[in-house]
């Protein structure tokens, strides 16, 4: 058996010029602002009353000097409409995420736009009346909020049918917005509003249990505890979210009644599934493609930079032909129901193409079986059992390709094991790009620049399976029953891994880690700050196989097509 020491950070080339560059971007993102230009119009702090009589305060962007009824573009959040990049003595200070989350790649936005929200002026330039919207509590808004909530639904529903009332709009609505501007779309299309027509999720869970607080069952506590620090910094809040997901540690009603129906929406969608975001939205965004009810439902896939990503050019185009489709109601060209993208590495994408569902129907699922020194396998092996410390080290296996191989879609790991002397143990796994016995980069969440393929975790305690929610290839967790395991005791768990598109060349090694902590340091400087999942306690973990009860990872081979 291979082991990797996880008590130091990785020693990969290159690292020294990593933390360089992290350290630029940090002291100065890559970020270009422009100022508003006299062609657009701003009207501020507008109010939309409620039914409760609270007043939500918007700002509206327009094209200067029109009286056209305009599509309307809402975007809704908690964190401020009007915090906005400001001029300081001729330099521009930006929101202090740019500087938390690493900016690999540069991006231009107006002087308008604030934290993951379109940027207004581009869009009123292009035909669009677009609203920055606080949410209640947030901002100039009145009221308390409550995030993930009805209410908040139900406000934003509010506010779709006061804009698709006004002389300045045609009564034809979209939503738009990063992270929890794409996320806050789901419950209110899940309301069909009549003049809400589209909505763009572009990156956002549909599950805060299961896609970020909890995943896996295994509490996050980076990036969850800046996030709910900052939300309940920036917004006036009924509920204490971090006081509630320590009451609540199992997927309860509580989480439930969070979680959007998917099923309810019918909408036009067009969600953006990243897979370089798999630490925080990626499955979710995947989860909406899949489980939305809508007719025109679209995805478009990408790994690279997520702030970057979405403020260019290219992404934006799809947007916009996109919502001229369904809120101008102008004839465009079809979208593809999924542009997929897949990356030989971090910065090199070797096809984009058409395709209809997810996973790939022509996918060749194929299993790689674990066995004695580190081999990942066709063909089942000999009984056997690798043993490693879970809280030093990680047990690798490897299988390198006789040809070139493209992997697009989720991957699961079987694993037969027991643990001695851990209480409550976590599994982490990762699947590992090699080239020349070096690991291949990939773009991954917070702008981390050194992320692997793919990666899964799970708290074996609650590795009980979902029948109704799992699909083939596809396994679910209740996440609702305790099964402690007990010192010795030998389980089967399924651990699904997050989706990916990647080419693997001839001679290329995939190899498969498993731990018992994240895979990755989190040193700010090289590691993947701030991510930080709790993990396992002492011990010792054994994976075993035998003919007829493998180990096994299973991976989505794309039969390539042939010239």
């Amino acid at each position: 058996m291979k082991r990797i020491g996880l008590d130091k950070p990785w020693k990969r080339p290159g690292r020294a010029g990593y933390a360089r560059n992290r350290t630029k971007a940090f002291l100065r993102p890559p970020i270009t602002v422009y100022e508003m230009p006299s062609d657009v119009r701003k009207d501020e702090d507008l109010s939309a009353r409620m039914r409760d009589g609270v007043t939500l305060r918007l700002n509206l962007y327009r094209p200067a000097g029109t009286d056209e009824p305009l599509p309307v573009l809402l975007s809704a959040h908690p964190y401020g409409k009007d915090a906005i990049p400001t001029k300081k003595r001729g330099r521009w200070s930006l929101n202090p995420q740019f500087r938390i989350m690493n900016q690999p790649a540069p991006l231009r936005i107006s002087d308008q736009t604030s934290w993951e929200a379109p940027d207004p002026v581009w869009w009123a330039q292009h035909g669009y009346a677009v609203i920055n919207l606080d949410t209640r509590g947030g901002g100039h808004s009145e009221g308390r909020g409550n995030l993930f909530s009805d209410q908040e639904a139900d406000d934003i529903a509010e506010v779709i049918a006061w804009a698709g009332e006004q002389p300045w709009s045609n009564g034809r609505v979209g939503m738009l917005g990063v992270s929890y501007l794409a996320l806050s779309q789901y419950k209110v299309a899940a309301l069909n509003p009549p003049a809400l027509k589209a909505i763009c999720p572009w990156e956002g869970f549909t599950d805060a249990y299961r896609d970020f607080f909890t995943s896996g069952g295994v509490v996050e506590n980076g990036f969850a505890r800046i996030w709910l620090f900052l939300s309940s910094r920036v917004a006036r809040l009924d509920t204490n979210l971090a006081a509630e997901r320590r009451r609540h540690p199992l997927r309860d009603e509580w989480w439930e009644a969070i979680t959007p129906d998917l099923s309810r929406i019918t909408v036009p969608i067009l969600v953006c599934t990243s897979f370089s975001d798999t630490n925080l939205h990626s499955v979710g965004s995947m989860r909406a493609f899949q489980q939305v009810a809508s007719v025109h439902r679209h995805a478009s896939t990408h790994r690279g930079p997520k702030w970057a990503t979405f403020y260019d050019d290219p992404a934006r185009e799809q947007q916009r032909a996109f919502f001229d489709l369904h809120l101008r109601e102008k004839p465009a060209a079809q979208l593809p129901r999924l542009r997929l993208e897949i990356r030989d590495r971090r910065d090199l994408v070797v096809e984009v193409r058409d395709e209809q569902e997810w996973p790939i129907a022509r996918t060749r699922w194929r299993d790689l079986y674990l066995g004695a020194d580190g081999a990942l396998s066709e063909t089942e092996p000999l009984a056997g059992a690798v043993t490693f410390d879970l809280k030093h080290n990680a047990a690798a296996f490897d299988y390198r390709f006789s040809e070139d191989t493209e992997l697009s879609g989720p991957m699961t790991l079987r694993l037969r094991m027991r643990t001695t002397g851990a209480k409550d143990p976590r599994i982490f796994v990762g699947v590992e790009k090699r080239c020349h016995d070096t690991p291949v980069p990939f773009e991954g969440s917070y702008g981390y620049g050194r992320d692997i393929v793919a990666q899964g975790r799970l708290r074996l305690a609650l590795r009980e399976l979902d029948a109704g929610l799992s699909r083939p290839h596809q396994p679910e967790h209740t996440f609702r029953t305790l099964q402690p395991i007990r010192d010795a005791e030998e389980v089967e768990v399924l651990i699904a891994l997050s989706p990916s598109a990647t080419l693997f060349h001839a001679g290329e090694i995939l190899r498969l880690m498993v731990a018992g902590r994240y895979l990755q340091p989190r040193n700010p400087l090289f590691g993947h700050f701030p991510t930080h999942y709790e993990p396992s306690r002492p011990g010792k973990a054994t994976i075993v196989w035998a003919p007829g009860a493998p180990s096994s990872l299973e991976i989505p081979v794309i039969p390539r097509t042939m010239a």
